[in-house]
């Protein structure tokens, strides 16, 4: 079934209630939303794109992006979402891949699209600005506002998502259309989705976690959205009296914690915090709980794959863990062909509904990732508890092997960060003479830390085994974040290698 159809099938007997308000105060219904689609899937449509033609959106969070995303899978097209951090390079690289037949951009990049050959008979260019309005904009306004969705059977390609090139080339993960109606669906239900609830939508939309996992299941309940253009923590705690649900990444929930207007009184309504997209510190999660009395749920999840495992809705949410795999996902942690008993890392391996197709136009690359029996190598280190909790240890492309012993970085971070006067920090390896690669860590003091490298390292010494003590520490006034919080580690290993805090 076409995702759009599945997610919106209740959608006639809603059709007055709320499903999206702005920052400014504007309301668009759920009979608005098949209006807006409509026009969008029209639009396209009316170029000449057919079914698999691809859609590529580089814009400013705004409704009109949204209905951009769901018009593109109502008409069966294939859509191409594009981090506004992207340059020139990336962008070139990106458009000679997946050929999008459509470029929707900001006005201010229209040139340099054009200059990537948008526009020129092979993909046409528009632009939409953050209030909505633009060439696209204006190309809607006489598209017909009704539209007969486009048939799509599960294995359809909906959503290319272009994973990070930290390591290499940037690969597009196929997202089907079973791929994300599965998943939402298990969502809504896991996280007790109803037509009462009204999320705080703060994340951006180029990103799984906004455009998935805090859309699919507000459609499929028939909730609200409160949709703010980003993330500003005095604007949150305006909304948060009319909201029941928030999802976002650890910053946010960091930056929330530092204003004393959050309060137990403000947030006594909600029903639930979600995060995810980087790692929960510890003390960010104990601090929320003791502040607000709500423990926040942290999941686990990837471009290639939606939500793989949750926290539990009724039960321990337990801190520093991802929870169980959701209903309809098998989760295994392997160390080659051997399964890893509880405590011991391995690397985490999946299988279900929710896993893409394969990388666009990768097949070699897409065979390399799929093990003989069919379950996706994730790049994840992880660990079960005894009693079937996951801990995420890193990525595999993290781990460190200095001496010939693996050394794996969240271990030694959580004793870090576990030293008085530490905020955060971030271990990575670089390549050293004798050890082959020598552990280095980046330390971000508190406010009125008084920290040195050496009393770190000799307070380390006490605490874990010498090989996996940093021979280096560098303090730092932050670590360097993705758009979704995202430590970049490949920044820190050029910095290490240059001794350059």
């Amino acid at each position: 079934m076409n995702a759009y159809a599945f997610f919106t099938r209740g959608l006639a007997a809603r059709p007055q209630a709320p499903f999206l308000e702005t920052g400014n105060g504007r309301v668009y219904t759920y009979a608005d939303l098949d209006r807006e689609t409509a026009r969008a899937a029209s639009f396209l449509t009316g170029l000449g794109l057919a079914k698999g033609d691809r859609v590529a959106a580089q814009v400013d969070k705004s409704p009109q992006a949204l209905f951009l995303y769901l018009g593109a899978l109502r008409a069966g097209l294939a859509f191409l979402p594009l981090n506004t951090a992207y340059q020139r390079g990336e962008l070139a690289y990106f458009l000679n891949d997946a050929e999008p037949r459509v470029v929707v951009c900001r006005p201010e990049m229209r040139s340099t699209f054009a200059d990537l050959g948008c526009a020129s008979g092979k993909a046409h260019l528009f632009t939409l600005d953050e209030h909505g309005g633009g060439s696209f904009a204006e190309g809607l306004a006489g598209a017909a506002d009704r539209f007969e969705t486009v048939p799509m059977a599960d294995g359809d390609l909906a959503v290319i998502i272009y994973t990070s090139g930290t390591t290499g080339r940037s690969k597009g993960a196929m997202v089907t259309h079973g791929n994300i109606a599965s998943n939402g669906a298990v969502l809504a239900d896991c996280w007790r989705f109803t037509g009462r609830d009204v999320l705080l939508h703060v994340l951006p939309v180029f990103h799984v976690h906004g455009l998935f996992v805090a859309i699919h299941p507000v459609l499929l309940a028939g909730a609200k959205l409160l949709f703010h253009a980003k993330f500003d923590a005095g604007a949150a705690i305006a909304a948060l009296p009319r909201a029941t649900v928030m999802m976002g990444v650890p910053t946010y929930y960091v930056r929330l914690l530092a204003e004393p207007a959050f309060t137990r009184e403000l947030v006594a309504h909600m029903r639930l915090f979600v995060s995810g997209s980087a790692p929960l510190a510890l003390d960010t999660f104990a601090g929320f709980r003791e502040r607000t009395g709500h423990t926040i749920l942290e999941r686990y999840g990837m471009s290639e794959a939606g939500m793989i495992t949750s926290n539990p809705y009724d039960g321990e949410r337990r801190g520093g863990t991802v929870g169980f795999p959701l209903p309809g996902i098998s989760v295994r942690v392997r160390d080659g062909e051997r399964e890893c008993a509880p405590g011991e890392p391995g690397g985490i391996e999946i299988k279900g509904p929710n896993v893409f197709a394969g990388y666009w136009r990768m097949p070699e690359k897409t065979r390399e990732e799929f093990t003989a029996d069919g379950w996706f190598r994730t790049g994840d280190v992880g660990q079960w508890s005894a009693d079937g909790y996951l801990s995420i240890v890193g990525r595999a492309k993290d781990l460190i092997i200095s001496g010939g012993y693996n050394v794996y970085p969240k271990e030694i971070e959580l004793v870090i960060d576990a030293i008085p006067g530490v905020a955060e920090s971030a271990v990575v390896g670089v390549p050293h003479p004798d050890f082959g690669e020598a552990v280095t860590a980046f330390v971000v003091p508190t406010a009125g830390g008084a920290l040195d490298e050496a009393g770190i390292i000799a307070q380390l010494k006490s605490q874990i085994a010498n090989y996996k003590v940093p021979k280096r520490v560098l303090l730092v006034d932050e670590l360097p974040r993705n758009a979704m919080g995202k430590v970049q580690k490949n920044v820190l290993r050029e910095r290490a290698a240059q001794d350059v805090p």
